[in-house]
């Protein structure tokens, strides 16, 4: 039911609300705004106090209900956006999005699925077996037409990779034209942490099969994934809408269109698809673990459909900017970022529809927006400019970081580097910060050198196999040539921090209960914008832009496509 009147008035009261959180510097338990004295430069116990309130107030508007869970391409999103804008107005930053505003259209392709929009059947000599949509399968939403159907026979592909310098090849022997590939998700656990996330990637494994020839695509999920991330939870939101970037041409960008249908199942119902002879869904399983998946061609046909609906939409990307002051590296740009999305209102829990996002990525958003006020008052020299960017469609697949990425503004601007934030995990006090991604390259000494600076220290990353280098907005950056670091928040050695993460990422990831009830630590947010806008001052007043290490696998990956 829209109900514009009252939605204003509630909005002009948050706005009021944020502001008397500057000013008093108090809130009410558990947001904590203690201050401890950890860098090593001159600055006063008010002046950090007056960091974490700052940060405070960001998180409190936010993540406030008002604003409905900031979804992409929504009105709460919208009211997120401007209030960014705003923020970076007042800062001093100038504007640095579409036609002289603080914000970048982001075009969009927006499809939503239908219940019972899709079929999912085995058939075999022993007959046929139809599993039951979102219980036991989903479709993946469909972004060339809204609906598309194949029956074609199948093969077991593993994990679907294809790493010939790591002698690891999941399609040796099958012939994968005009059939449907079925594999598992991830990649062997031989393989470093920089490989095991680039071929654990979904757009890696549908670009392999796809190359193969294959018509559609199932991936299983096994039992070790279902422990962690059980399939009843992931489905609850089976009727979220997904989204695609939208070219010029009215098409989906960064889709397989060959793959005519592209569905998951879930690993009770596994044996139905890949039990055929003397193998099993559970041997299987097993071999995922052991390293050793074959491939082979599954017996009878598979018949798959996906129905969705299918609209053109937009959004926006929150763009300012703090000019360089050297007429010849001025146009290199250092891209602060920190997506402003989150999931919006979905499946009630506890009687919470609303999926705020105070970690996940108001909290985020607010370091960045502290770091770009203390680099507009800086004096330190700076040679490059600075872009601080808030993102839409992060949790759509790293949408605005894409387009960002690949039309950077203002137009013309050469990106040499960016530093992203995404859900710093501050629930217990800590002093140190756990840098991901960044020893690819030269941002390591750079980083370093900044963390003793602020009286930081580096941790290292306490859940590598989670991948998070991948999945998040510097990825998008990292594709396209531009080294990168992200830091998130440390643990410090300790158990009741560990606990908190633990915890976190247990019952609270992506869930309602991810709001600002949670005993948030506003003080070491305020630390890690400090470390973040020194990382900033370092890289803007160097001699050099940065570089990616010889012989890095990401740098000599993508490399190339950066553009000068």
């Amino acid at each position: 039911m829209h109900r514009p009147a009252r939605f204003a008035a509630s909005l002009c009261g948050c706005l009021a609300f944020a502001l008397v959180g500057c000013q008093r510097g108090a809130a009410p338990a558990p947001v904590t705004t203690t201050t401890t004295t950890t860098t090593t430069t001159t600055r006063s116990d008010d002046d950090d106090a007056a960091q974490a309130r700052r940060i405070e107030a960001d998180v409190r508007f936010l993540a406030d209900d008002l604003l409905e869970g900031r979804e992409t391409a929504t009105r709460g999103f919208d009211v997120a956006a401007l209030y960014v804008a705003q923020r970076l107005r007042a800062i001093g930053a100038e504007p640095g999005g579409d036609d002289g505003s603080y914000f970048q259209s982001v075009p969009l392709l927006r499809a939503q699925r239908i219940d019972g929009g899709g079929e999912f059947r085995v058939e075999r000599a022993a007959g046929t077996v139809a599993l039951k949509f979102r219980d036991e399968f989903l479709p993946q939403l469909d972004f060339a037409g809204g609906q598309n159907q194949v029956r074609a026979p199948a093969a077991f592909v593993g994990q679907a990779v294809y790493a010939p310098e790591l002698e690891q090849d999941d399609f040796a022997g099958i012939d994968l034209r005009g059939k449907i590939a079925v594999f598992f998700n991830g990649a062997p656990k031989r393989f470093d942490h920089d490989r095991r996330a680039f071929y654990s990637s979904y757009r890696e494994k549908l670009d392999a099969v796809a190359q193969r020839g294959a018509v559609g695509a199932v991936i299983v999920a096994t039992d070790d994934e279902d422990k962690r991330s059980p399939w009843a939870r992931a489905v609850q939101h089976w009727d979220k809408p997904g989204m695609r970037l939208r070219g010029g041409d009215g098409r989906a960008l960064d889709t397989f269109p060959q793959l005519r249908v592209v569905a998951q199942v879930s690993a009770a119902r596994a044996a139905a698809v890949l039990d055929a002879g003397d193998r099993s869904a559970a041997g299987l399983f097993r071999q995922a673990r052991e390293g050793a998946l074959r491939g082979y061609d599954l017996p009878g046909t598979l018949s798959l459909s996906a129905r969705n609906t299918l609209q053109a939409t937009q959004s926006r990307n929150v763009v300012a900017r703090l000019p360089g002051r050297d007429p010849a590296l001025r146009n290199e740009h250092v891209v602060f970022s920190a997506h402003l999305d989150h999931l919006g209102i979905g499946a009630p829990v506890k009687g919470d529809a609303i999926y705020n996002g105070a970690l996940d990525n108001a909290l985020g958003v607010a370091v960045m927006l502290e770091a770009a006020q203390q680099l507009a008052h800086s004096d330190a020299a700076r040679k490059r400019s600075l872009l601080f960017v808030a993102l839409t469609g992060e949790e759509k697949g790293l949408l605005g970081a894409h387009w960002f990425a690949g039309h950077p503004s203002p137009a013309g601007a050469a990106l040499v580097a960016n530093v992203n934030m995404d859900m710093p995990v501050l629930l217990a006090p800590t002093s140190d910060a756990i840098p991901i991604g960044v020893e690819h390259s030269d941002l390591q000494a750079v980083l370093q050198r900044a963390a003793a600076q602020t009286g930081v220290t580096l941790s290292p990353d306490p859940i590598p196999e989670e991948s998070i280098f991948i999945r998040s907005d510097q990825y998008a950056f990292i594709r396209n040539g531009v080294p990168a670091v992200y830091l998130i928040g440390g643990l410090n050695g300790s158990e009741a921090a560990k606990g908190q993460l633990s915890q976190f990422l247990r019952e609270d990831y992506h869930q309602p209960g991810d709001d600002v009830s949670q005993p948030i630590q506003c003080a070491d947010a305020a630390r890690l914008a400090r470390l973040n806008a020194r990382i900033g001052e370092a890289i803007a007043g160097a001699d050099k832009k940065p570089a990616w290490n010889a012989g890095d696998f990401f740098g000599e990956k993508f490399a190339k496509a950066a553009k000068p």
